[in-house]
């Protein structure tokens, strides 16, 4: 359950994070906000489920969420800034 979690909390901080970064090169403000949410919340929950010490399994589900979630942040981009109306609010 723990990897799952790890893996799940790094993959959502790292969408979060590869959506933020777009969404502040595009000045989408409203999606910037919501994805700042987004970070603080996928941030907490890695911190919490990091138990010490990690095993392997552990510290591949780390590893391997985090490029897994800027890859689907890339792809997914697209279709909020048209879900959002081109997010160019303010």
């Amino acid at each position: 359950m723990s990897a799952l979690l790890i893996f799940a909390s790094t993959f959502a901080l790292v969408l979060f994070l590869g959506l933020q970064q777009l969404n502040v090169a595009g000045n989408h403000r409203v999606l910037a906000m919501l994805t700042s949410a987004g970070i603080s919340g996928a941030n907490l929950v890695v911190l919490k489920s990091i138990p010490g010490p990690t095993d392997a399994l552990d510290l591949a589900a780390y590893i391997t969420g985090g490029p897994l979630g800027i890859l689907v942040s890339m792809l997914i981009h697209p279709h909020l800034v048209r879900v959002f109306k081109g997010g160019r609010h303010g």
